[in-house]
């Protein structure tokens, strides 16, 4: 079995002296892991780290086994994490997101937004404007996806400012009003492009929503909570 994919690295952990058991996200195959021989050596490790953009030939005899990886670097994002705490916490967050999936699922879009968000990690609003909607989107990976199209009252597809806790459906300002203290906000970010990114009311709203949903309907069935990384992020994000 081979075959040769792009992805990013989320994380390693070393296996015997000089080797590594490397965790990538890829293009194509889903989050997949392998061995890299002397991944974890003198020669290697420098250019090895979370964060660099890879293109890898994964190896194995069966598809069912944990196989052997040769990675090439292409593109570096270690400096941007390692010197900027926003950063640092928010692709910490991102990982542990993606470790909800199931291992060589795949999701190429989900590769796409974290390939396209790696430059911009270490920009606060940005990068909370961009992983307020990534949550969004693991939640429809993951199966969970919210309505946030049209008015569950009414069918309506403008003035939408609330969502249901209870089914996760969108509600119109006007059908909502009377029963406002029971809806979440609904930032028209996480629906509809904008000029700039959000304010913090705007930013604080969504990860209200998104967190949620992401609680009840993804987290808490599994025994599982948020990282810390999450709450770290978003107090770094709180103090830009």
């Amino acid at each position: 079995m081979e075959w040769t994919d792009e992805g990013i690295i989320l994380g390693l952990r070393r296996y015997g002296e000089s080797s590594a058991i490397f965790e990538l996200m890829t293009a194509n195959h889903g989050r997949h892991l392998g061995l890299v021989r002397g991944g974890a050596s003198r020669r290697q490790a420098p250019h090895l780290q979370p964060g660099t953009v890879v293109r890898a030939t994964w190896r194995a005899r069966l598809d069912a086994q944990l196989g052997t990886y040769a990675l090439e670097p292409l593109h570096s994002h270690v400096d941007r994490l390692l010197s900027s705490g926003t950063a640092a916490y928010a692709f910490s967050h991102l990982g542990a997101l993606l470790r909800l999936l199931p291992e060589r699922d795949p999701h190429p879009g989900l590769h796409a937004v974290l390939d396209a968000m790696m430059a911009l990690l270490d920009a606060p609003r940005p990068a909370a404007m961009m992983i307020a909607r990534f949550e969004l989107l693991m939640l429809q990976e993951l199966g969970f996806g919210l309505e946030l199209d049209r008015c569950a009252a009414t069918g309506g597809r403008n003035d939408l400012l609330y969502v249901s806790p209870r089914t996760g459906r969108a509600v119109s300002g006007e059908a909502g009003e009377p029963w406002r203290g029971q809806l979440l906000d609904l930032p028209y970010f996480l629906i509809g492009d904008v000029a700039e990114p959000p304010g913090q009311t705007q930013l604080d709203a969504a990860f209200e929503l998104t967190g949620f949903f992401l609680r009840r309907r993804v987290l808490e069935p599994r025994g599982l909570a948020f990282s810390d990384a999450r709450a770290a992020f978003l107090a770094t994000v709180g103090r830009g």
